[in-house]
């Protein structure tokens, strides 16, 4: 059997590969026998899936282990956002739920998502023992199945409509009232995946001209990468221009990521989302908490702390370091700079559909477009420059563990001034430049983060990184 590994945020494999029937329920039987041993066997476990191959099959064969192992399972009728299944554990009383999906990869793979009862992404204790028990299932093949029918029988599945309690919660998250009394018009561009017709449905709700692209469900989605990046929103950048439409927002494969675009059909990363939506957060909604990134994440969010007054938490990369925040309470805002978020109020896990909604509840209180407003955010906590490098090395870990023990005195003409070995090893050099080095965990890459206080020095960090990348076999 290959091996089963939980990465950053649950299982991927290519389909019919190693994201087999076998494989799943051999999953699905740690999942149930994790849930055994922690004495959570009484209350129901969730199951979805997004709009992947095969996702519905998937999700029932789950199912299957799930109620063989005496477990009461509550199957999603339909595809669903990751976001609304891990809603759905709170508001169902559930000890977890497992999604099918495997979020923005290549349409040929699928995954697992475990998500605990405190709705957030498990974490690193949690997915180390469901390794552990799949590896002695995975040598004894010890896996108890029952079927549906039977499941049914004995009540211990049962259908279930996540979809209105998810969009009731998400109306009391969003001001409604603001959305229906703008000027807005906005196109959402779903990717074909589980988000489809929510975002652009409650916009459409609140009376905001709304128009929705890429809405129809589609394993293949599209010939195209379910990934709401500047690349891979070619679409959505020419409909908003020739719409003449204010805004454009997306979503990846499972919808806990977002995307957006400005009215000239330039993408919004993810670092100037964040910083956006801090602003509205304080400015407008008047709240206050800490506010939570990741190491990789710009330090404009560092700048607005320190001027708001509010506790600035950094974590390392993934979602579950900054739910583990969250669940301590008293978070404004947590984010990450590959698209993921989540505020005060809510779930700690990442929510693309929150997040979109967000923007435009954003653009409505401030009367203006978002490039105007984020052009008001640098004008008061001024502007920094970001940038990720993804450099090919085969022998990347020992690459990078010779950088953290001997990092380097100089990135370019700029001096190293501190070392951040949080999470791979991140250079704070001066100016208030930095550079943070660390390891792809799919691929034979390192992932290189680069932020400066002006674009000038950005170019120069970039040169200085890859000389260093011509000086070694590659």
């Amino acid at each position: 059997m290959r091996a089963i590994r939980f990465g950053t945020d649950g299982w991927r494999d290519i389909v019919a590969d190693g994201f087999t029937m076998e494989n799943v329920r051999i999953v699905a039987q740690a999942i149930a026998s994790y849930t055994k041993e922690t004495g959570q066997q009484d209350e129901p476990i969730l199951v979805g899936h997004d709009t992947r191959f095969l996702g519905r099959r998937f999700a029932e064969e789950i199912v299957s282990v799930l109620t063989g192992n005496g477990i009461r399972t509550y199957l999603v009728n339909e595809a669903a956002p990751t976001p609304a299944v891990a809603f759905g554990v709170k508001h169902f009383a559930a000890s977890g739920a497992v999604m099918v999906t495997a979020s923005h990869n290549p349409p040929e793979y699928n995954g697992i998502k475990y998500i605990p009862e405190y709705a957030g992404p498990a974490t690193p204790a949690i997915t180390k023992r469901l390794e552990e028990w799949i590896q002695e299932i995975g040598t004894t093949g010890e896996v108890q199945t029952t079927s549906l029918a039977e499941a049914v029988n004995r009540k211990l599945m049962q259908v279930i409509v996540l979809r209105p309690h998810y969009e009731a919660h998400l109306r009391r998250m969003i001001n409604m009232d603001v959305l229906k009394s703008s000027s807005l018009h906005v196109v959402v561009d779903a990717m074909h995946g589980s988000g489809l017709g929510y975002v652009s449905g409650l916009l459409a709700e609140a009376g905001v001209h709304t128009v929705g692209i890429r809405e129809t469900p589609d394993a293949a989605f599209g010939g195209d990468l379910p990934e709401p990046n500047d690349k891979h929103l070619t679409l959505l950048k020419k409909e908003v221009v020739n719409r003449q439409a204010t805004l454009g927002l997306a979503n990846d494969g499972d919808a806990d990521r977002f995307g957006a675009v400005d009215r000239f059909g330039r993408y919004i990363p993810p670092n100037d989302v964040l910083v956006l939506l801090t602003y509205h957060l304080k400015k407008n909604r008047k709240l206050s908490g800490r506010i939570v990134r990741t190491v990789a994440t710009t330090h404009l969010l560092d700048r607005m702390a320190e001027r708001y007054g509010l506790e600035l938490v950094e974590t390392p990369v993934g979602f579950k370091y900054i739910g583990e925040q969250m669940r301590k309470g008293d978070v404004l805002i947590g984010g990450e700079e590959s698209g993921g978020a989540s505020i005060l109020g809510h779930i700690p896990e990442k929510d693309g559909v929150l997040i979109n909604l967000l923007l435009a509840e954003m653009c409505a209180s401030e009367g203006k477009e978002i490039d105007q407003i984020l052009r008001d955010v640098y004008d008061e906590f001024g502007e920094l420059f970001h940038t990720r490098l993804d450099m090919r090395l085969q022998e990347k870990q020992q690459w990078i563990e010779q950088m953290v023990s001997s990092p380097p005195e100089h990135v370019g003409p700029y001096r190293v001034q501190g070392v951040n070995r949080m999470d791979g090893i991140k250079l704070l050099l001066e100016e208030g430049h930095w550079v943070l080095i660390r390891p792809s965990g799919t691929e034979p890459l390192v992932r290189i983060y680069c932020e400066a206080t002006h674009a000038t020095a950005l170019e120069k960090i970039k040169e200085a990184i890859r000389e260093w990348f011509q000086e070694i076999k590659v």
